[in-house]
């Protein structure tokens, strides 16, 4: 099974990192509510990036690596995809 780290623009702005293995099923449920305590209220939410990775120990990594950028280096990482 495939998993996947993706970055969410939220309507205010910021940008979340998240994983998921279902990637329009987890868009969903951030968009009613139900999905992270952050996005929650900052709608629209606008998936900018998805990375498909093996596993979920992978994607847990490489989510790490990602929330440890600047927001100029998440920009760069979105523009590329």
């Amino acid at each position: 099974m495939s998993w996947y780290v993706y970055i969410l623009r939220c309507g205010d702005g910021t940008l979340y990192t998240g994983i998921t293995d279902d990637i329009p099923r987890r868009l969903a449920v951030h968009r009613v509510g139900k999905g992270a305590k952050y996005t929650r209220g900052r709608g629209p939410l606008e998936l900018v990036y998805q990375e498909q990775v093996p596993d979920k120990s992978a994607a847990l990594r490489r989510e790490f690596q990602i929330k440890r950028l600047t927001r100029r280096e998440k920009e760069a990482l979105i523009a590329k995809n």
